[in-house]
């Protein structure tokens, strides 16, 4: 699989195709992000997880946060938050329920 599968599955999951991703979270540059658009969801987020093999967290919500970390440099939100925002709740094990 090619270094972009992540990235491709996220942008299918969330919008399908025609509309610009990776646009800033400002507005400055592109389009700006937005959660009503640029949103994906954590059940999403697992299930890209599940599906790619290559992944090397020892876990399901390890192997998550990989993904949430692509999130990140493509400025998509995940159920409404800055990625950066709802990755700290997961570390502190707000979402722990939902990575059985």
């Amino acid at each position: 699989m090619s270094d972009n599968w992540t990235s491709r599955r996220i942008r299918t999951a969330v919008i399908g195709k025609g509309i610009k991703f990776n646009g800033s979270w400002e507005g400055e540059i592109d389009i700006p992000s937005d959660p009503k658009v640029h949103n994906i969801t954590l059940d999403q987020v697992i299930e890209i997880a599940n599906a790619k093999s290559e992944l090397t967290g020892n876990d399901v919500k390890a192997r998550s946060l990989e993904v949430m970390g692509t999130c990140v440099s493509m400025r998509c939100h995940i159920e409404g938050l800055v990625p950066k925002e709802f990755i700290s709740k997961v570390k502190e094990g707000e979402y722990d329920g939902r990575f059985n």
